[in-house]
């Protein structure tokens, strides 16, 4: 399954929290209906069904006619990864979609890292050191720190690849694992750290 490319259009309809949550469930836990993850998310079915409708009319999700029956609507993930890249954007309503996405999403990924550490006290001896945060800082140009990045998404798609992810319940002995990659020109004055 290839990933989501999003035009500007399309990642303004992805750039809200709601659809993140439900995009990522549904590539994380696999096809559901809007009652169910509505029930997931605490939501109310309506808005989830909105919700649902929009991340499809912009082709982040589909219907899975598949499955269900004429009073259940199921949807399932169109791809199991969006790539937004910067490089592809030439306007200013482009920049200000794609900063705004950058944005959603680290809220995100830092709400999920905070939930992580949290619970880091009771994860079981063996998952405890698997659970990390590295920080380094390198004086790079930006032709050095594009090669850093290149390398990161690279061994990014090869884990990918190697342990492509899988929808709905896992087996006892696995877990789904997060690594979220962060690279970024850092130029906070070193007095205010």
């Amino acid at each position: 399954m290839d990933p989501v490319t999003p035009g500007v259009t399309q990642l303004r309809a992805l750039t809200h929290p709601v659809r993140m949550r439900i995009l990522g469930l549904l590539r994380t836990l696999g096809p559901a209906t809007a009652s169910q993850v509505a029930r997931r998310l605490g939501l109310n079915s309506g808005a989830t069904s909105y919700h649902l409708r929009q991340l499809a009319e912009h082709g982040f999700v589909e219907e899975a006619s598949d499955l269900g029956n004429n009073r259940e609507r199921w949807w399932r993930a169109s791809a199991m990864t969006t790539s937004v890249r910067d490089d592809d954007v030439t306007t200013d309503e482009g920049r200000d979609a794609t900063d705004a996405f950058h944005q959603l999403a680290v809220t995100h990924s830092a709400a999920r890292m905070q939930a992580s550490a949290a619970r880091r006290g009771g994860e079981s001896e063996q998952w405890r050191p698997l659970t990390s945060v590295s920080d380094l800082q390198v004086p790079v140009t930006v032709e050095q720190a594009a090669v850093i990045q290149s390398r990161f998404e690279q061994l990014l798609w090869e884990v990918l690849a190697e342990f492509p992810p899988t929808p709905g319940d896992l087996p006892p002995d696995q877990r789904r694992y997060s690594v979220i990659v962060a690279s970024f020109p850092d130029d906070t004055p070193w007095e205010s750290r």
